[in-house]
């Protein structure tokens, strides 16, 4: 690690001498000090950061029952999954799906499955009060369709109650109004492997004790375990559940003229996407994981090198703790996204532009944009630029508009060694981001447009994930690089997104976060971005968002909210404090006012005073939003790279306070 220089803050604590600012400011020095301290020793020797990406125990369990349909169990894996799942079971017997959330039934499925798969007895008292739970909140028959599909593959679940995923989907043209780019690019990771998967329907069958027919309410495990159809007639969940019974009379007829021709699309399809290059289908779990299933089911030998590789791809997600000897897995890898936030903060509190560290997370970061290819997102954005950054190591398929915004705000404050070239990088990738503006004017994650409502109706979307809409947390980061990028406000792509951002407001002043947890992230991005844009702070609509930031913090002088806000919305802006969220806080207060407001000193005394003697913050509550009301995740990096950035920001609002 190469030493700091020994003035790293551009303001002196001189300029805040007789302020009653001046003691809280230099407390918040020898804070920043110590976080960038802390972070710059994080670094790789490549020039990059990466932190573990936390979830649920859902994937510890998927690993247990994977194993077991290979038939290849690792006893000793399986043992560390057992201690995972067995220390986060909650009281009342079941796992929820976000830290003090309440027991979630396909949390609490999977890992009962798991736990029987590895030999504990239904009579178990851990086992008993899993199964208490499972029932109360409904069995197997009120799981999502995911979970129902991973027991079929058991035999656990009956196929024909199952929505049907038939493989001539692959062959549906761009042009139809529907087709699977129409999908998210995660779903349509899931739904062209799965698409196999249903025509061969693989199932490994279980002997009695480890089968889950106790998880069936009385009386319903022999009953129509079918979606029910609404009750008024006409609606697109009726519409799609006709289609789908007769979807499945059609794929009893032993005559399929389609059939083979769409099975080999589907697996050409998936060996684009795992070739070299990429680290699995999508570079996230449960497609890496189904994609093995695929690939084992059409017949690959364990020698294969696609198969090999794919196994070595999909373990590269696990963690093998040597500190607690627990075993977890990640969801995906996440260094590109952990770099660009920590590079950026790193700079904006004072690290020297041209600091080696920074220079060498600038080079590892033009390293890693995609120019190979056109990955799957020209099937809506006819750009022909080739640009983008992925959220992992390699990814070349599945860019992503939001790591690309935020890799372009870390290279504006890095100076490289050749800005010439960095400036040709920035440029080409700053068009591409723009070309996925959609109509409304919102930026989205990974696709244009992706936006059909109608498809959340399909029998097989109930994940509340099957569509890719733009959202005011990465519009609000589009207008902050358009800012500082230096693009006109004139420019109709920014008022369009101005515009959006007004439009998605909600009546309290506050916006919804997709991407992170969840009215505080969506807020403090808006105001963040506003400002930057250079948009009159002082206006009703946008001072309504500060008092509601404001309105939320918490006694301690922090803020926290937990996901249950998705669910309910009274509970937005509630909940212990973190030091992510405190940050987030922090920086939408600061960008939205030029005064020093006592809840900004409240924030920054409480980060003050939560930091560990290491530099770093502990933070328990997950913060991350994977798919709201379905799956979250904790970024390990949040917790120390976003309170350093806020800090920063403190630092500059004093600095324009006293001028």
């Amino acid at each position: 690690m190469t030493p700091l220089p020994n003035k790293t803050i551009e303001v002196s604590l001189e300029t805040f001498r007789d302020q009653a600012a001046a003691p809280l400011f230099e407390r918040s020095q020898e804070t920043i000090r110590k976080a960038q301290q802390n972070l710059l020793g994080m670094q790789k020797p490549e020039g990059y950061w990466v932190g573990e990406l936390l979830v649920d125990c859902t994937l510890v369990s998927d690993v247990v029952a994977f194993m077991h349909w290979t038939g290849e169990v690792d006893f000793d894996k399986q043992s560390r999954c057992v201690k995972h799942l067995l220390d986060r079971q909650q009281n009342d017997g079941g796992w929820n799906s976000y830290y003090k959330g309440p027991s979630e039934l396909n949390a609490t499925v999977k890992a009962y499955f798991a736990l029987k798969l590895a030999g504990f007895s239904p009579d178990e008292p851990r086992v008993l009060k899993a199964h208490a739970t499972i029932v109360r909140l409904g069995g197997i028959p009120k799981a999502n369709t995911y979970t129902k599909l991973f027991l079929a593959l058991f035999g656990q679940y009956p196929w024909k109650y199952l929505p049907i995923i038939p493989p001539e989907i692959i062959l549906l043209p761009n042009w139809l109004y529907f087709n699977i780019y129409e999908m998210s690019s995660w779903s349509r990771g899931m739904v062209v492997p799965l698409s196999i998967i249903n025509h061969f329907k693989p199932v490994r069958h279980l002997p009695p004790e480890k089968q889950l027919h106790e998880l069936f309410p009385y009386g319903t495990e022999h009953s129509n375990l079918g979606m029910p159809f609404d009750k008024k007639f006409f609606t697109w969940k009726n519409f799609f559940l006709r289609w789908d019974r007769t979807l499945k009379f059609l794929d009893t007829l032993p005559w399929k003229p389609f059939r083979s021709r769409s099975l080999k699309k589907a697996e050409a399809w998936i060996l684009e996407r795992v070739a070299d290059g990429t680290e699995g289908l999508g570079a996230i779990f449960p497609s890496m994981m189904y994609t093995i299933m695929v690939l084992k089911t059409l017949g690959y030998s364990e020698a294969h090198p696609v198969l090999r590789k794919a196994v070595k791809d999909f373990k590269g997600l696990e963690v093998h703790d040597p500190v607690t000897d627990e075993f977890r897995m990640q969801p995906c890898l996440s260094p590109i996204w952990d770099s660009a936030i920590t590079a950026f903060a790193l700079a904006e509190s004072g690290i020297p532009a041209d600091h080696p560290q920074l220079q060498k997370a600038g080079e590892w970061l033009i390293s890693k944009e995609v120019r190979d290819i056109r990955g799957d997102w020209r099937h809506k954005n006819p750009t022909p630029i080739k640009s983008g950054w992925a959220f992992e190591f390699a990814n070349q398929y599945y860019p992503d508009v939001d790591d690309t915004f935020k890799v372009l705000m870390a290279l504006s404050v890095i100076k490289m060694p050749d800005e010439a070239a960095k400036k040709e990088v920035v440029d080409r990738a700053l068009q591409w981001a723009i070309s996925f503006q959609c109509k409304n004017g919102g930026f989205a994650a990974f696709d244009k447009d992706v936006t059909k409502q109608w498809l959340q109706d399909v029998p097989f979307a109930d994940h509340n994930a099957i569509l890719d809409p733009p959202c005011s947390d990465i519009t609000s980061r589009a207008l902050e690089v358009f800012g500082r990028l230096g693009v006109s406000v004139k420019e109709p792509f920014v008022k369009r997104a101005l515009r959006f951002v007004r439009e998605t407001q909600l009546p309290d002043g506050s916006w919804e976060g997709r991407w992170g947890v969840n009215y505080i992230y969506g807020t403090w991005l808006v105001l963040r971005g506003l400002r930057v844009i250079g948009e009159d702070m002082y206006q009703d609509w946008v001072l309504r968002g500060l008092n509601w930031l404001e309105s939320c913090q918490n006694a301690d002088g922090g803020w926290g909210e937990t996901p249950a806000s998705y669910d309910n919305p009274k509970l937005k802006g509630r909940g212990e404090s973190t030091p992510s969220q405190t940050a987030w806080a922090l920086m939408g207060i600061i960008a939205a006012t030029d005064h020093m407001r006592p809840s900004i000193q409240r924030g920054v005394e409480h980060l003050y005073h939560t930091q560990n003697a290491d530099g770093s913050w502990t933070e328990d509550h997950i913060t991350g939003t994977g798919f709201p009301k379905v799956f979250y995740l904790k970024y390990d990096m949040y917790r120390n790279n976003w309170p350093l950035l806020a800090l920063a920001d403190f630092q500059k609002l004093a600095a324009r306070e006293r001028r």
